[in-house]
């Protein structure tokens, strides 16, 4: 009769005709004897740790073999009389492990008194060794008697059940291995590692079970029943203790999220401590750069509710008041630098709010100057001193002369595929070099940006003197190859698809290689780039790009015509310091204008037939914008001149200028995302030696430059007297564009990738500019030739969806002439996935 406290087996053995089937999930173990059914228990040790881990409840039908611990196995401490001498000892029932290393492992030796004490350590030594699952002491006359049942050998182990987690994951983790003894604790504690692996993949609500299978000789396969259940979502997360800000605001700058329908492609909410802990360093991050200087997180806890199925994450928060920066001093122990030189290249200003960061991104922006001219060890360390009166804080930067320390040796471990030269030359040392933190954080991050590693550490080691360091950098790859397919809408180009296949690291020499196709409603083009961006092992990059672009007139554009180029384009550039760089491109382009609409005017039709464009072009370009994907501050200047004529069919001088700057808001609306950014423009082409004058090569005004508008929809235009329906743009010899932009978050979940945007467009086009060997226009008046401004308004919203990017505007025309084409709605749609 099944008594109280019995488990139920896992296993069902069924004897038949000298076999052995067993029924269950592995119904293919067999065994050549005829045995009894038997069922076997994982040990009561792996229950207590399943009724005491917070996310797991012991299972029915777990198992326990027979005690592996002296204080749960009384049965083998038999009193022995004390008195009398050992004259021998006998070990019974070991098959497997030698009878001298069991005597070794006994406390008393022959020759020795029968002593109760000693022989009760010798049990307990004996168990303590893993090796034995059951141990007994008995006295026969003067020998004593060692009866040992060995532990098992594992065979094998594997795992049932799981799908979040890997076999060889798992592996890695629990201690159990084949050809190992089992016992019953090492099953326990592999099953909390097991246990721990699946919390950090957010699933609390998991069960493991340890299960064994009896094999010959002594052997156990060990299995391991895993029942993932579902993941284990955050459902609320709260905040104790904010007054500054509210709780919606303080969401956004934590990465715990509340669980949402729309985070499916997300694991923001799934409960992750270390990612609480990190959550809690971004809140003390955020509150020192809105000026709380005694900001704490008094505690971060998360309560696991009762269907273990979500969790409920509260900060609680001590804000302290706000400070504002008070005096602001320099003190310099530098030779030949005085304070007073230093002071103007600080900028704070007193009773500005108190920024961390700032302050932080001001010391190592004075440090990289003072290195950059002349003290390689120079050190700018801020100090703070709080006035809690008044709630201010005065400021010291302390420029010191720090350690002198020089690269002895640069190790580079982890490569497996990127070659050692493409990895030094992003270092801004070599042996013999000044080392400098500041050196170290940028060659991290140059590193980085290559994008062809997991992970980079830069760590460093005692060199061959106390004044040397070894610096070694540890690399992670990752793949670099890509193939990409797309599909999507834009408005210039229609409904899209596109494929293409990319190496950014080509055999680890770090040139990039790509090979993309697009197939669109009004546009086919294929491209073949590749890009080496330290040309002849020096700091210059150099490419070329082949290409063959055919362009279609549509309904909704001003292009009344098809237009083929088929070309190349060698480029090469270099950098003068951190900011200052320069480019040279050289394109030899064959175009080919056809399929002209019957109705377009005269100077399109004269277009029709083919040209060639030889030209050179430079710019050079001034970055000091915080980030070149994301600019949040700083500004960029670009000036560009395009030279055609050495050879070819068109001769003409271009110029360009570009620049824009980035205003943040932080200070107005604590938060990051928040900015204003001004752009603005102006080019000019001029004809020398009798060229061509093709309109393809003209400016163009309306669509990314001047929203509200077509592309081309504005300036210079031909309407022939006949009143045919096509309208031509004609493009035109001067341009100037001036945009403001206010870029915004959206009050919706950051996870989503939504940013919205205010925009005001300034722009004028004029200057006509058509081919020369026109004889009579035929009465086709140009139109629209004037420098008066267009002015387009509106709003748009950009997704950084799964598949790319997508943008969407909507601008409206608020200064306008009659002749512009208007474009409300413009859609663009980024269409890699």
């Amino acid at each position: 009769m099944k008594q109280a406290g019995d488990t139920v087996p896992r296993w069902n053995v069924i004897a038949c005709g000298g076999w052995v089937v067993l029924s269950g999930k592995r119904s293919a173990l067999l065994a050549s004897a005829c045995l009894v059914p038997f069922a076997l228990d994982v040990p009561a040790q792996a229950q207590d740790v399943a009724q005491s881990h917070p996310a797991t409840q012991p299972a029915s039908g777990q198992v326990r073999h027979r005690a592996a611990h002296p204080s749960q196995h009384r049965s083998g401490t038999v009193p022995v009389a004390s008195g009398g001498t050992i004259e021998a000892i006998r070990i019974k029932g070991n098959e497997r492990i030698e009878t001298g290393t069991i005597l070794s492992y006994l406390v008393v030796q022959a020759g020795e008194p029968f002593n109760q004490e000693q022989l009760d350590r010798s049990l307990k030594t004996l168990y303590a060794t893993g090796l034995f699952r059951d141990v007994t002491l008995h006295r026969d006359g003067g020998t004593l008697l060692v009866t040992v049942i060995e532990n098992p050998i594992v065979n094998r182990i594997s795992f049932e059940g799981n799908h979040a987690a890997k076999d060889e994951d798992i592996r890695k983790e629990i201690g159990l291995r084949p050809r190992a003894v089992y016992t019953s604790e090492t099953a326990s504690r592999d099953r909390q590692k097991i246990l721990d692996l699946y919390a950090q993949k957010g699933r609390y609500a998991v069960t493991v079970t340890p299960q064994i299978i009896r094999l010959s000789h002594n052997r156990v396969d060990v299995i391991f029943q895993i029942t993932e259940g579902e993941l284990t979502l955050i459902q609320k997360v709260s905040f104790v203790g904010n007054k500054a800000f509210s709780e919606a605001r303080l969401a956004q700058v934590i990465t715990s999220k509340q669980s949402a329908w729309y985070r499916f492609f997300s694991s923001s909410d799934e409960y992750n401590p270390d990612r609480v802990k990190y959550d809690a360093e971004l809140l003390r991050r955020f509150y020192l750069r809105n000026g709380y200087v005694d900001f704490t997180v008094a505690d971060s806890t998360a309560e696991l509710s009762p269907d273990r199925k979500s969790f409920y994450v509260t900060f609680t928060i001590n804000e302290g008041p706000r400070y504002r920066i008070g005096h602001i001093e320099v003190k310099s122990s530098l030779r030949h630098v005085t304070s007073e030189s230093l002071r103007p290249l600080i900028a704070l200003y007193e009773h500005q709010w108190y920024d961390g960061d700032d302050i932080q991104h001001v010391a190592e922006g004075l440090q990289d100057r003072l290195q950059a001219t002349g003290q390689p060890f120079a050190s700018v360390k801020p100090e703070i001193a709080r006035n809690t009166d008044n709630h201010t804080v005065d400021l010291l930067f302390d420029v010191s002369d720090g350690p002198r320390v020089y690269v002895d040796r640069i190790d580079i471990n982890g490569n497996t595929i990127t070659q050692d030269h493409v990895i030094r030359r992003q270092f801004d040392f070599a042996e013999g070099d000044p080392f400098t933190p500041a050196q170290q954080r940028r060659s991290k991050q140059s590193l980085q940006d290559l994008g062809f590693f997991n992970s980079v550490t830069i760590d460093t080691a005692p060199g061959s003197a106390p004044d040397r360091v070894n610096v070694n950098a540890n690399i992670s790859e990752k793949p670099t190859g890509q193939i990409t397919l797309g599909g999507g809408y834009s408005t210039d180009a229609g409904v899209l698809g596109n494929a293409g296949i990319r190496q950014s690291n080509l055999v680890g020499t770090g040139i990039d290689a790509s090979l993309t196709g697009t197939v669109a409603q009004y546009e086919n083009q294929v491209d073949l780039s590749i890009t080496d961006p330290y040309f002849l092992g020096r700091n210059m990059v150099a490419g070329i790009d082949l290409f063959d672009i055919q362009t279609e007139g549509n309904s909704s554009s001003v292009q009344n015509y098809y237009e083929t180029r088929i070309g190349a384009t060698a480029r090469i550039g270099y950098a003068f310091n951190r900011y200052l760089s320069q480019s040279w491109n050289y394109s030899l382009i064959h175009r080919n204008v056809n399929n002209v609409y019957s109705a377009a005017s005269i100077y399109v039709q004269a277009e029709h037939g083919t040209s060639n464009l030889s030209q050179v072009g430079t710019t050079l370009a001034y970055d000091r914008r915080d980030s070149r994907s994301a600019p949040h501050k700083g500004y960029i200047i670009t000036a560009g001149v395009d030279v055609a004529g050495l050879g070819g069919n068109e001769k003409y001088v271009r110029t360009k200028i570009d620049t824009s700057y980035y205003i943040p808001l932080d200070y107005l609306t604590g938060n990051h995302d928040w900015t204003i950014s001004l752009k603005a423009g102006a080019g000019y082409l001029a004809d020398y030696g009798g060229g061509r004058q093709d309109i393809v090569d003209n400016f163009y005004l309306g669509g990314d430059n001047l929203r509200g508008f077509y592309d081309g929809g504005v300036g210079p235009y031909s309407k022939p007297t006949n009143q045919h329906l096509a309208t031509d743009a004609l493009g035109g010899r001067f341009i100037y564009t001036q945009s403001t932009q206010l870029n915004f978050p959206l009050p919706l979940s950051p996870d989503l990738g939504l940013s919205g945007r205010y925009f005001v467009d300034v722009g004028g086009l004029s200057g006509s500019r058509v081919l020369n060997n026109i004889p009579n226009p035929s009465g086709d008046a140009i139109l629209g030739n004037n420098l008066r401004p267009r002015v387009g308004t509106g709003v748009g919203v950009s997704w950084k969806s799964p598949f790319g990017l997508i943008n969407v505007d909507l601008g409206l025309p608020v200064v306008k002439q009659n002749s512009d084409k208007q474009q409300v709605f413009r859609f663009g749609f980024g269409s890699q996935f």
